[in-house]
């Protein structure tokens, strides 16, 4: 998948191309962020726009504006369709070696030798070599320690990119050696169009799941359909009654809806689905561009609770739920965080 056909991190997919275009990428990468948000992706485009046999000219579709603003503002981008890119995509290029843990769940030292020893000879058929070690923090300090030359002087036609979520698991002599790129978390919108697009869920299904996920797509695909569509009935239940009900009894009777089973999972992801509703009301007040919205499948029902809640209302009422959140996360009482956030919000 081109760098041009990949949803989010923009600054960062911007910076690899012009970096790729100009000659100038660092030969030793990380690729640090939360799990399911995209890294390994992003790691097989660099190594496509580094291989690719027909880079696409984005000049004219820049200048012209054409499709709106371009995913990446370097000029030219992978195809995404040639013999190459084709290969390296379904994992098979003779110049791209995949690293990752075995049945042990660790990156043994013979693995690495092996793609130090494959890093060294010139490309078989590309113009660099590319070694993607997934999963990096599973490496075993002998390996590690094995790559700290190759990452300091690694050969002139060879990348190394380290793709981890726990990067301060890596040694502090392998992260020195490398630049670092951080990959956040996507927006929720983000992730509904991933999950439309390429795995084919339903767009209501989608945006339960993705306002659930924080930010990952990977963990969005865990995510029982019916789960988080419950999970997203219940916050959207929780905020109608907020919004009508000034008695303290009347919101507490609401707060039975965010409880469900008292399943502490089951409070969490109702609760991570009311942050992404009264985010979405919040940029509804402040009229943002509609297109940043989580759940812009549900504007009709948000638009209506904007009645009852104002940009300063929804700000509260977002710092609120982080506060429930976190007090869930440090095993305060289910019921207990769902009768505060009803009175709170």
């Amino acid at each position: 998948m081109p760098f041009r056909s990949i949803v989010g991190h923009r600054s960062l997919l911007e910076l690899l191309g012009r970096s790729v275009e100009r000659g100038t990428l660092p030969p030793s990468l990380v690729f640090a962020g939360p799990e399911g948000v995209g890294k390994r992706l992003a790691a097989v485009s660099l190594a496509q726009a580094l291989n690719c046999e027909r880079p696409v000219d984005l000049r004219p579709d820049i200048r012209a504006g054409v499709g709106g603003a371009p995913t990446v503002s370097a000029a030219s981008d992978a195809c995404g369709e040639c013999a190459a890119c084709r290969r390296i995509a379904r994992g098979v290029h003779a110049d791209v070696l995949l690293v990752e843990p075995g049945d042990s769940g660790s990156i043994r030292i013979d693995q690495i030798r092996d793609a130090i020893d494959r890093s060294a000879y010139r490309p078989f058929e590309g113009r660099r070599r590319v070694v993607m070690i997934d999963e990096a923090d599973a490496l075993v300090g002998e390996a590690q320690n094995a790559l700290l030359k190759t990452l300091e002087e690694p050969p002139s036609a060879s990348v190394f990119v380290l793709i981890t979520a726990r990067p301060d698991l890596l040694l502090p002599t392998v992260r020195s050696r490398c630049h670092q790129l951080r990959f956040g978390p996507l927006s929720p919108a983000d992730v509904a169009e991933v999950l439309i697009r390429d795995h084919d869920v339903a767009p209501a299904d989608a945006h339960a799941a993705a306002a659930a996920s924080g930010g990952s797509v990977g963990r969005a695909l865990e995510e029982n359909a019916e789960d988080a569509i419950e999970a997203r009935d219940a916050a959207a239940k929780l905020l109608q009654n907020a919004a009508g009900a000034a008695d303290p009894r009347r919101r507490l009777e609401g707060a039975r809806t965010l409880v469900g089973s008292g399943d502490r999972d089951e409070v969490g992801r109702r609760l991570l689905a009311l942050a992404s509703l009264v985010r979405d009301l919040g940029m509804l007040a402040v009229r943002a561009d509609e297109r940043t919205l989580a759940n812009a499948d549900l504007r009709p029902q948000l638009q209506a609770l904007l009645r009852g809640f104002d940009g300063d209302r929804a700000v509260r009422a977002f710092a609120a739920v982080d506060r429930a959140l976190w007090a869930l996360d440090r095993n305060a009482s289910p019921k207990i965080v769902a009768d505060w956030i009803a009175l709170n919000l």
